[in-house]
């Protein structure tokens, strides 16, 4: 199974909040996930990003791929290099 760590979209129009998680690749969007490890706020200023870093570094490590959007957001948030 591949696994993706993305982005799920629960906010209302025009106001997007984000939960981070590991799903499968085949999954959609906002569909089923294996597991939530965190959040991410852009109305706010500066975002508001939190991460549980040992739980994206334990996922990372047995195989899980990091979507562009969110491999900047570990990168900003200190996770990975």
């Amino acid at each position: 199974m591949a696994t993706k760590i993305r982005l799920k979209r629960i906010g209302a129009k025009k106001n997007p909040f984000y939960r981070v998680v590991v799903s499968d690749s085949r999954s959609p969007r906002d569909g089923k996930f294996i597991e939530e490890i965190g959040t991410f706020d852009p109305l706010k200023d500066p975002a508001e990003i939190k991460i549980d870093a040992e739980k994206a570094k334990k996922w990372l490590s047995t195989g899980a791929t990091a979507t562009d959007t969110v491999k900047a957001l570990l990168k900003k948030s200190g996770i990975i290099d």
